[in-house]
């Protein structure tokens, strides 16, 4: 389902990251960080460094309504891209992935910061948030878990354009999210 456009499409920031609307226009400024292979090295999409992949992927991510470009507030350099999608309003849920950053920013808590500003902001409007792991991205996977993320299943997944993938699926309840945070 495609989402509501005031729920998910917006500005979020902290101190060190902005996360905006994707627009087309970001295209070129968000493959130079996208064409570095290694970004998709754990992948279920290891191709994705190619151009002709990566505007399918772009596409896809315009297509949801709820893709967000990620920027450094201290240089205004772009440093990846994260959505919002498949807002289910009778579950209460929305999935939060398809996330890439710039290896210059990996093990900086960039990606946590990310995901964190976008849970506190998800639970305005649900109970639930999932996520897909590729099946071989360890890092990932390791990442969702120190989150909270509960493996729930293995599930082939078809990405907007792609074949379909195995992943595996994650989720953070409401609960369970607000009761860490307030430790």
């Amino acid at each position: 389902m495609q989402l509501p456009h005031n729920y998910f499409n917006l500005t979020l920031q902290d101190e060190e990251i902005l996360l905006q609307p994707l627009h087309n226009d970001d295209f070129e400024r968000l493959y130079a960080i996208a064409s570095d292979p290694l970004i998709w090295e754990q992948h279920p999409n290891k191709n994705r460094y190619e151009k002709e992949i990566f505007l399918t992927f772009f596409e896809g991510a315009m297509a949801s309504k709820g893709a967000l470009i990620a920027i450094e507030k201290s240089t205004g350099q772009v440093i990846g891209s994260t959505r919002y999608y498949d807002y289910d309003p009778v579950q209460k849920s929305v999935f939060i992935g398809y996330t890439f950053i710039a290896r210059k920013y990996w093990g900086k808590s960039i990606n946590k910061a990310m995901k964190y500003m976008m849970l506190h902001h998800a639970f305005f409007h649900c109970e639930k948030v999932i996520f897909h792991i590729g099946e071989h991205n360890t890092r990932s996977q390791i990442a969702m878990e120190r989150l909270g993320g509960k493996k729930i299943r293995t599930i082939e997944v078809a990405y907007y354009g792609e074949a379909p993938k195995i992943n595996i699926e994650y989720a953070i309840e409401k609960a369970d999210f607000l009761s860490k945070q307030s430790l």
